[in-house]
């Protein structure tokens, strides 16, 4: 692993906005269970004002999820995206701060980016986003200073959607010599970048991260080996994320099994891949063995399971950090 440990995140700065409701309240606003949804702001308001429940609100957006589970784990974290100048936005970058999340975060006069999570009763959440400012980080002002002594660079796969910053994204970071970690994000994303994707991976990506979905959606394969055997043809290291049977990890022609963390029934997958993902990265970037960074990441997956939203208080963070 390179020499240097930090971890450079890039994404959309949105924020969280969790309800516990029922199926038949999901299903009646012609959702599937899981995935994301691209919204309005005014579909989100409308959303929450036919439910009973009250919203929980916290930073979010699936690199920042990420980048703030590295700092949590002790590790240099950065951030680049873009917010509103609102309340949301301004509350969204002092989280970082307090973090130690290092925040390359630019402004707009546009509303901040909201993710409206819907958690029924089996922990699954389903997703409705309104991109807001995150959409309006140019391409233009990506440079490779922003990965400057960058292990690991972090593309949510949701700038799928953006494929200017995306490929901006992926120059400048390749160029400042940080490996390329990329996840999915969504069994929905994967589906609408085919075109794409690809291409993106064989050149740039070094590690590749997806669920069983949007694995799935990406080999067209339903075999979880001859689908993980498939991600990892162009990359250095695949993982497949199984969900509560924990992960499997192909590296130099070798698939590795992590065993989940197992304990209390999850209450809220919100976040639960990203801060995986935290622990996995932190690991590789601190030179941990493969089965090392997994444990990690199986423990940041548990615990982030059993809160509601992609944040866990010191506590959880200290029974992680004795793995370390």
């Amino acid at each position: 692993m390179q020499k240097n440990s930090k971890i450079t995140g890039i994404g959309s700065a949105l924020v969280d906005i969790l309800i516990n409701e029922s199926d038949e309240f999901l299903f009646s606003l012609g959702k599937k269970k899981g995935g994301m949804t691209l919204v309005e702001d005014r579909d989100i308001q409308k959303i929450l004002s036919t439910s009973e429940q009250k919203p929980i609100v916290v930073p979010g957006g699936a690199a920042c999820n990420t980048i703030v589970g590295v700092a949590s784990l002790g590790g240099d974290a950065r951030f680049i995206g873009k917010r509103g100048s609102d309340d949301y936005g301004k509350n969204f970058e002092q989280a970082l701060v307090t973090s130690t999340v290092e925040p390359l975060v630019s402004t707009s006069s546009s509303p901040t980016g909201k993710v409206l999570s819907i958690i029924t009763p089996d922990a699954q959440r389903s997703m409705f986003t309104f991109l807001g400012a995150s959409t309006e980080l140019d391409p233009a002002s990506i440079t490779s200073d922003m990965f400057k002594d960058t292990a690991i660079t972090m593309i949510e796969g949701y700038l799928l959607f953006n494929k200017d910053l995306m490929m901006a994204s992926l120059k400048a970071a390749k160029n400042a010599g940080s490996l390329i970690a990329l996840d999915l994000a969504s069994f929905e994303v994967v589906n609408a970048s085919k075109e794409i994707l690809d291409n993106i991976v064989k050149e740039y990506v070094d590690i590749l991260i997806a669920n069983e979905d949007e694995a799935k959606s990406y080999t067209g394969l339903d075999d979880e080996r001859k689908s993980i055997e498939k991600m990892a043809l162009n990359v250095t290291y695949a993982v497949l994320k199984v969900g509560s049977r924990g992960s499997f990890v192909s590296y130099n022609n070798k698939i590795i099994q992590i065993t989940p963390q197992t304990g209390e029934a999850p209450k809220d997958t919100t976040g639960a891949g990203d801060l995986w993902a935290a622990g996995f990265l932190f690991g590789l970037a601190n030179g941990f063995s493969i089965e090392k960074s997994g444990q990690i990441a199986s423990a940041c997956g548990y615990e982030v399971c059993q809160v509601m939203g992609a944040h866990l208080d010191q506590k959880a963070w200290s029974r992680i950090k004795k793995l370390i």
